[in-house]
């Protein structure tokens, strides 16, 4: 099982969801991406990880899409409606594959906002965890 984490910047959600789930089922090949990548990851998602002992699956530096091989993953997984587009503008055929989490981007916000959308990720990892398990 492949499953790959799409949002704008690869900078918060979706390296904290591919750290997670890395965590939490070991077992599945996990990558993640932005849209219009920036270059570092931020700090504040280093600091949450380090609570839940789950920094080492921390990537270093944003990806962007178009550096991942789409079709190879079994589900894909966008933060935003707007990232699925970006993702189905690059690979048509993996429309099926994709799920919408629909969970805001905390970049210019304050950091208890960045811890909601932190437990909110984890929530929605735990929960695909499970499902990746069944």
């Amino acid at each position: 099982m492949k499953v790959l984490f799409v949002c704008s910047g690869n900078a918060y959600r979706s390296p904290v969801a591919e750290a997670l789930l890395k965590k939490y089922a070991p077992w599945v090949e996990v990558d993640s991406a932005g849209t219009l990548p920036v270059s570092l990851v931020s700090e504040s998602a280093r600091r949450f990880l380090l609570r839940e002992n789950a920094a080492d699956g921390l990537k270093q530096r944003s990806e962007g899409i178009w550096e991942k091989p789409l079709g190879d993953y079994d589900l894909i997984v966008v933060m935003e409606v707007g990232h699925k587009y970006a993702v189905m503008s690059r690979c048509p055929e993996c429309t099926e594959r994709i799920e919408v989490w629909d969970i805001e981007d905390p970049y210019f916000t304050s950091v208890g906002f960045e811890e909601k959308v932190f437990q909110e990720i984890k929530k929605r990892v735990l929960e695909l965890a499970e499902r990746l398990r069944g």
